[in-house]
């Protein structure tokens, strides 16, 4: 999975793989929440929009697949007797959250909301292909590479749901934005080893 498939403007920084094995508890409690978060994202945009068909459609096995996800993760976490202790600050979503649409015209709050999924479904696959080419756990490799397959697919599955509901040329717009936004987020960041995104 590349980047040019994903549509990402920036490569993680290739510190972020080394840095992230040498905390490894770190990232994987990390990543449990990040699974748990958008598995409610997906509850959410079913909740706010029942009357879109499509989108419960294609959003309640995401909803499952995610669930199981973090199902997993909490396993991997079992077999290293790491706890999972308390949700992190997520600068990275935060950041995101700050440049999208939240008032005003429904259309765009409604595309802001697809896209963002998109976006860290994205960067998500692009970590976890880093991970599975990188780690040298075996067991996490093959982990890594499954859910990099399954995070790929959700997010094209919210860029299909937004060219469903919105006119292409205004998705493809806006997804553009933000692309560069999120680059720049990722620059401005440090690079921690504790953090799935960031």
């Amino acid at each position: 999975m590349s980047l040019t498939t994903l549509g990402l403007e920036l490569p993680t920084d290739p510190r972020w793989v080394n840095i992230a094995e040498m905390q490894i508890g770190e990232i994987l409690i990390d990543h449990a929440y990040c699974e748990q978060k958008a598995a409610s994202a997906c509850i959410s945009l079913i909740v706010h929009f029942p009357d879109k068909a499509r989108l419960v459609e294609m959003l309640t096995p995401i909803v499952s697949e995610e669930w199981g996800h973090f199902q997993r993760v909490l396993k991997e976490l079992k077999k290293r007797n790491i706890p999972l202790g308390r949700q992190r600050k997520d600068d990275y979503v935060r950041r995101l959250q700050d440049v999208l649409y939240k008032k005003g015209n429904g259309e765009e709050v409604f595309l802001d909301r697809l896209l963002v999924c998109a976006l860290i479904e994205a960067r998500s696959c692009e970590r976890f292909k880093l991970l599975s080419e990188q780690l040298e756990d075996e067991g996490l490799q093959k982990f890594y590479r499954e859910l990099m397959v399954s995070e790929a697919g959700h997010y094209r599955c919210f860029l299909e749901l937004a060219e469903e509901y919105v006119a292409k040329d205004k998705v493809r717009k806006r997804w553009k934005e933000l692309l560069a936004a999120e680059a720049d987020i990722l620059l401005s960041l440090e690079v921690r080893g504790d953090r799935m995104h960031g």
